[in-house]
């Protein structure tokens, strides 16, 4: 079997797993599942690996590349694919809202929702159901950073209150909070023993929880 070949049925199982029913052109049935993943489909922009179908609409693509090819500026191919569907076919909007590059082993997936859409690594495919919640909170006629998403909410914290903490714990929860405004997932505070770092955390979770910028359970938004 090819690398391409391999990677295209490692491809075909991740989808299945997430919920897709995978499905040739020729063999379209859109009542199949809630999520539909049609290989190799044709649009004015050139041919697309997969095509994604959540409640018989288009919400994004697959660029599939052979394992060990890097997945880094691939977005840019993907980016085409967000228009250009033939006539006929519904799409959630256009330009569609989520892209995705992947080898099987390695998956980048782009929400172009977030009030800053920049492409990241998944461990795999997000169910149908999960696109279809997103696409509820960001409504297309409200702009990207006054969705509900978790990126938009992010950047609408209110402001920190420094009752109750110290200098060193206010001044980690805000600078926290500001990178993930800046689009940052990951950071890193490091504190002195003894400067109270567990009540730093708790009280980090516990006012993104409070104010809905976080959600147990999921993104309540794009990871």
């Amino acid at each position: 079997m090819k690398p391409e070949e391999e990677a295209r049925q490692r491809i075909d199982e991740m989808l299945t797993q997430a919920g897709w029913a995978v499905q040739d052109r020729v063999r379209f049935d859109p009542r199949a599942s809630r999520g539909i993943a049609l290989r190799e489909v044709s649009l004015s922009t050139g041919i697309t690996d997969y095509l994604l179908f959540v409640d018989r609409q288009v919400v994004g693509t697959v660029e599939a590349k052979k394992v060990g090819e890097t997945l880094t500026g691939v977005e840019e191919q993907s980016a085409k694919y967000r228009v250009g569907l033939p006539a006929g076919i519904p799409a959630a909007r256009e330009p569609l809202p989520f892209s995705y590059e992947t080898t099987g082993i390695e998956t980048h997936f782009t929400c172009h929702l977030d009030p800053e859409p920049r492409s990241r690594q998944v461990f795999t495919f997000h169910r149908p159901e999960t696109l279809a919640e997103w696409l509820a909170l960001a409504p297309a006629d409200i702009p990207n950073n006054q969705n509900d998403l978790l990126r938009a909410r992010l950047l609408r914290l209110p402001p920190l209150s420094p009752a109750g903490l110290r200098d060193c714990q206010f001044e980690a929860i805000t600078n926290l909070e500001q990178s993930f405004a800046r689009n940052h997932p990951r950071a890193l505070i490091q504190m002195a023993t003894g400067s109270g770092k567990t009540y730093t955390a708790v009280s980090s979770i516990y006012r993104l929880a409070k104010c809905r910028a976080a959600q147990s359970g999921g993104q309540g938004g794009s990871s």
